[in-house]
């Protein structure tokens, strides 16, 4: 994606439709297909969910935006971790009249044993963490400092997982213990300390551009040899929070992310889950989710003369 592309695009994306390739399943917003039995086309639409629901509307030009932040991180932190990407371009498994839907927004991935968690990793206590945290003084059964206000960063980043849920279900913070049982012991402290060294790793670079990380989620598979591989998106607006530092540093928060739209839902007394129906947005809301992520994409992964930083 290049550096003029901060406008939506004039059609946008929701449901794929690809003839070429059989369809495994929905996601809240990428599309899976299966490419032979070791790989997997991913397709982000143009969907937008919050409170684990899927909204009526999409935001144009939301996928490719998302596609293209994943795969600027895939490509820094390959030194740091293995990613799923499988070096081959997504458009050379689609027939010649899809090429275009999936140019841009679209990863050719292999097939993992995904691992049933997110690892979640944070600076500063916000989101479910800080309703846990203001109720009990922990999160995720971590006990924290007293007296931290959102805009305080924590001595250290903490890891705190969360199962992985279904479409329209919450997904639910857990302690490292309850991780340890879901997936070993060995494995669980595996994925803690990856998780965290991808999380400085990447704060570091961030902060460079004028961003703040305040926490994000990280999904992991393994491959046929049991290797830990990063997987599904990394570091988007869709999975982070991502704070403007000179804000911050005033003690504002101002966030390049999906949590103004929570907070908007959240004013109208959404609170989602799998009862909750499609909701319709009003045109400001959409573009300001647009505007935000083109925003983030912008000062993370290109550079002041336009190229890919």
């Amino acid at each position: 994606m290049s550096a003029t592309s901060s406008a939506p695009s004039s059609a946008a994306v929701a449901p794929t439709a690809l003839h070429s390739l059989p369809l495994i399943a929905r996601g809240k917003v990428r599309d899976l297909y299966a490419v032979g039995s070791d790989r997997m086309l991913m397709v982000a639409s143009d969907r937008l969910s919050a409170f684990d629901v899927v909204m009526k509307a999409p935001v144009p030009g939301k996928g490719q935006l998302l596609t293209q932040m994943a795969l600027f991180w895939f490509d820094k932190l390959q030194g740091v971790v293995p990613n799923h990407l499988s070096g081959e371009a997504p458009e050379s498994v689609v027939a010649p009249d899809e090429v275009a839907r999936v140019q841009g927004r679209s990863m050719l991935v292999k097939r993992l044993q995904p691992l049933p968690c997110e690892a979640v990793v944070r600076a500063y206590v916000a989101g479910s963490g800080w309703k846990e945290y203001s109720a009990r003084g922990t999160v995720c059964g971590q006990r924290l400092p007293a007296g931290l206000k959102m805009t305080t960063p924590l001595a250290e980043p903490i890891f705190t997982p969360a199962t992985k849920a279904a479409v329209g279900d919450h997904d639910e913070n857990i302690s490292f213990a309850q991780l340890e049982t879901l997936l070993g012991a060995e494995r669980a402290a595996e994925v803690r300390s990856t998780a965290i060294r991808i999380f400085n790793a990447a704060s570091t670079y961030a902060l460079q551009r004028g961003i703040v990380i305040a926490d994000t989620k990280f999904e992991f598979g393994l491959d046929e040899h049991g290797t830990l591989t990063l997987m599904d998106e990394v570091l988007t607006p869709d999975s982070s929070r991502f704070w403007l530092a000179q804000d911050l540093a005033e003690g504002r928060i101002h966030g390049l992310d999906k949590q103004p739209l929570r907070d908007w839902l959240a004013s109208t007394g959404v609170t989602g889950g799998a009862e909750q129906a499609a909701l319709d947005l009003p045109a400001h809301v959409i573009e300001g989710v647009h505007q935000r992520y083109a925003q983030a994409y912008q000062l993370l992964c290109v550079d002041n003369a336009g190229g890919t930083a």
